[in-house]
């Protein structure tokens, strides 16, 4: 599945970009930097994705309007990307996981970029951005690019740009796409509406410290990984094992069971133990999505779903800034604090004033 680089047909289209309507240069240089594969230009257009300020969003999204049409060639090209959705509880060893399974996926000849979405604060906003640091060999890959991403206080640590970073990252020529989420919550709902496949990783913990795995993520699952099958630990993790391959039988599964069947294995990131058939497993059910055309499928669904999740932030956003909504935010808020109005009578009085014309 190692992607046919298609740099100068890629360039070639980029050209004929510029010629059909005037790039600004800012584009131009990111969309060159893009196609030759620079890590330093996927860095600059991620950032600028990322930006906020209406200036910068205008031009992130002649960025990306720039780079969905150089992945369209891409796809005529060569086989499709791979976006694999990497969760699991605190504890389960998914920044060592990555580091050792992406270096072994660069060694096959892949070039892999991960999406580690960060802890932010939800006082402060602040994150915590470590993972970069915690996967040290695998950011020195040169085939290899790391993405730590604060949540922003978003359910779970989903961005909001991160189905844009995906996007940037297949067109700088990354065939596999790790997304990494801060844990086991509401996020990995919205990572399943933005990968190929769900993975979860579970630490062989005991029973108390897996309840935090809510039912519908083991549901979502297409493969389990039970880790740090090691040592002193292997005995758990065998149990572990044993455990959730019987439970699988009673979930409501994602796809038929002759559509697919997910798997527990027992994985070790520091012996190298199941990590090849981990691998064999996710591309065995890559293979398996294209073939019945359920790889398609979802794919577009999956972009009806970000653009109603663009829609709803949007909207939100002018909400908040709209000048009738800003001067009576506060009282409102506080009326309903102290009880004088119930949430919903408050909430379809700023409905009212946001939907007047200035």
């Amino acid at each position: 599945m190692v992607a046919n680089h298609t740099i100068i047909s890629l360039r070639q289209s980029s050209q004929a970009v510029s010629q059909e309507q005037p790039v600004h240069p800012i584009i131009d240089r990111l969309i060159q930097g893009i196609t030759s594969g620079k890590r330093a230009s996927l860095a600059e257009s991620i950032t600028l994705v990322e930006s906020k300020h209406p200036k910068k969003k205008e031009l992130a999204r002649e960025l990306l309007n720039s780079a969905l049409r150089l992945l369209k060639e891409k796809e005529l090209n060569s086989t499709p990307t791979f976006r694999i959705g990497l969760s699991g509880p605190p504890g389960a060893g998914k920044s060592y996981f990555i580091e050792k399974f992406g270096k072994q996926l660069t060694a096959m000849g892949h070039r892999v970029a991960v999406l580690a979405v960060d802890p932010s604060s939800n006082f402060t906003g602040g994150s915590l951005l470590g993972d970069k640091t915690r996967m040290a060999d695998l950011s020195r890959d040169p085939n290899a690019y790391i993405r730590p991403s604060p949540s922003s206080g978003n359910l779970g640590g989903v961005t909001r740009t991160t189905n844009e970073a995906i996007v940037l990252c297949e067109a700088t020529d990354y065939d596999i796409i790790l997304v990494e989420t801060v844990g086991v919550g509401q996020s990995e709902y919205a990572v399943a509406d933005m990968v190929d496949m769900f993975v979860l990783l579970i630490p062989p913990a005991g029973g108390d410290e897996l309840q935090g795995i809510k039912r519908g993520i083991v549901e979502m699952a297409d493969l389990t990984l039970v880790t740090k099958a090691d040592g002193d630990l292997m005995p758990a993790a065998r149990r572990i094992q044993m455990e959730y391959t019987s439970a699988m039988k009673f979930v409501r599964r994602r796809l038929p069971f002759d559509i697919w069947l997910p798997s527990v294995f027992r994985i070790s990131s520091v012996t190298g133990y199941g990590m090849d058939r981990a691998w064999s497993k996710m591309k065995q059910f890559h293979e398996r999505m294209i073939d019945i055309g359920e790889f398609n499928k979802k794919r577009r669904e999956q972009r009806k779903v970000w653009m109603w999740n663009h829609i709803q932030d949007q909207v939100l956003d002018r909400f908040k800034t709209h000048p009738l909504i800003s001067q009576r935010l506060s009282s409102i808020e506080k009326r309903v604090q102290e009880g004088e109005l119930t949430p919903g009578w408050g909430a379809e009085y700023l409905i009212e004033l946001f939907t007047k014309k200035l």
